[in-house]
């Protein structure tokens, strides 16, 4: 093996082990800046268990640049729609998911 081999051997190695560190930082949080999602108040209008989506009408949601109305969003995990009926009034974590809207936690309203 040249030396040039061995060389690149080495920094294939170490490249290979700091990745995985890098995502365990990046999943625990550490050294992570961003502010949480904000939570989003919102009205029940709909609620279609089948199709995996919630009728909403919303103020603004802030982390998306958009402005308050009425919308339809899927759910990440239908078993968020176990928490709402029609005419519950909320508070819900909305984010992009590959440009799909998507609701991740869904809370009661205070």
């Amino acid at each position: 093996m040249t030396i040039r081999q061995q060389l690149l051997f080495i920094a294939t190695l170490v490249l290979s082990v700091g990745a995985p560190i890098g995502g365990i930082a990046q999943n625990t949080g550490i050294g992570d800046k961003r502010e949480p999602t904000p939570l989003t108040d919102g009205d029940v209008r709909k609620v279609d268990r089948d199709a995996g989506k919630l009728t909403i009408k919303h103020g603004d949601i802030k982390n998306l640049g958009m402005p308050g109305m009425t919308m339809a969003f899927a759910v990440k995990d239908k078993k968020l729609l176990d928490k709402v009926k029609t005419g519950d009034k909320i508070r819900f974590v909305v984010v992009d998911e590959g440009g799909k809207w998507v609701i991740t936690d869904i809370q009661p309203a205070r």
